[in-house]
């Protein structure tokens, strides 16, 4: 049993939002073959006390703080002339905990989960490096300065310039280097040219988002429901755009419809929604998988978006039927059982119908839990790296 090291950039358990989830279960799967030892940032406090099971899966563990603002990371950026998603993890204590991982353990294979922990990698290594990008966060630099304008154009179109830079010159240097789809995959080795690029997708357990397993916490009907941390710019826009262009539509043909925002932390204009007719923001909830288990509807109506959405799968997974935008839905292969939509009418439409006629709902989620069982289970999404984090043979 070899020795690898963990790099996160946020404490991987709770599997409680998108990037924890995916953590995880990539932890999870490389413990059961080897010992792992994890140094990760935590931005909860309640992630720096680790859980038993993360206790569990893990020989050691270093979690630090990171309390960093964003304009001090921006401003450390400007004067050293690096991206700023680099300056906002960028820590002399994580230095000094790798520092001390390798100098006591004989680690085999180094797996960097997300680009952000990619300057920690020690200049000279025997180990084998395998950089899990899991998204091109520079593409979506590139994306947000798109719809900018003025000097906060200039600062992300600068962050995507150098943030692409950045990635290309770890994946050169990377044994392998991960993305979480094909498409994904595919976007960086055009824009950046760099080797032994693929893409490991992200799966789920549908052993608990399973719809006998969760009783619904909410008897309005008709219900539709969108689930994500609700500070995270993406899921932000995505929801004031549809309570304000598409939710109309809707009650205009189902005056009773009312749109649940699930998610903790919800930003202020986030908040401010709930002053919508028909709009509920929860915040925090201890159990997502008692609203997707109300919802008679689940939309994913992200404009920017990267890779595989977890909160898709897990609403197939509950059996629900999704409307998505083409981002959102963008890697996943629903084989039909996914509505994508685009303009706010094309919304619009899509979920009255599915409102009018449940028992066509009903069948189309059936059909997408079936095609999440089939096609997005962990063991096989992950079964991969066991041969990527073998060194090539002697």
């Amino acid at each position: 049993m070899g020795s690898i090291l963990f790099l996160a950039h946020r404490m991987p358990f709770p599997p409680d939002r998108g990037d924890k989830i995916r953590g995880w279960h990539v932890l999870r799967h490389l413990a059961r073959s080897h010992r792992v030892h994890l140094c990760a940032f935590a931005d909860d406090r309640r992630d720096l006390r680790p859980r038993p099971e993360l206790v569990e899966a893990t020989a050691s563990r270093t979690i630090l703080w990171r309390g960093k603002g964003r304009t001090r990371a921006v401003a450390e950026a400007l004067a050293t002339r690096r991206p700023f998603s680099l300056t906002a993890f960028d820590a002399a204590a994580m230095r000094a905990a790798v520092r001390d991982v390798l100098a006591r353990e004989p680690i085999e294979a180094i797996y960097v989960f997300s680009g952000q922990m990619a300057q920690y990698l020690p200049a000279d290594t025997n180990a084998r490096v395998v950089m899990d990008f899991v998204d091109m966060d520079s593409a979506k630099f590139a994306q947000y300065a798109g719809e900018a304008t003025g000097p906060m154009r200039w600062l992300l179109a600068r962050e995507a310039r150098l943030l692409q830079a950045f990635e290309a010159k770890v994946a050169e240097r990377a044994d392998a280097s991960l993305f979480v789809s094909e498409a994904e995959a595919a976007l960086f080795r055009k824009a950046t040219g760099a080797p032994r690029v693929r893409a490991i997708g992200n799966g789920i357990d549908t052993a608990f988002y399973d719809p006998s397993a969760a009783e619904p916490v909410c008897e309005a009907r008709p219900l539709i429901v969108f689930t994500g941390q609700m500070d995270y710019r993406p899921n932000v826009e995505a929801v004031t755009w549809f309570a304000e262009a598409v939710l109309p539509q809707v009650r205009e043909r189902h005056p009773g419809a009312r749109f649940a925002i699930v998610g903790r932390a919800p930003a202020p204009t986030v908040r401010a929604l709930a002053g919508q007719p028909g709009v509920l923001v929860t915040g925090e909830v201890p159990d997502v998988r008692g609203w997707l288990a109300a919802a008679s509807v689940v939309v994913a109506p992200l404009r920017i978006a990267r890779g595989v959405q977890n909160k898709v799968l897990e609403a197939m997974a509950m059996a629900r039927p999704v409307v998505a935008s083409s981002e959102a839905a963008e890697g996943i292969d629903h084989d039909g059982c996914l509505s994508v939509a685009r303009a706010p009418t094309d919304f619009a439409h899509a979920i009255s119908n599915l409102f009018a006629d449940p028992a066509e709902a009903s069948k189309i989620g059936a059909r997408a839990r079936t095609q999440v069982q089939r096609r997005y289970g962990w063991d096989a999404q992950l079964a991969p790296l066991d041969a990527l984090l073998e060194r090539q043979a002697a």
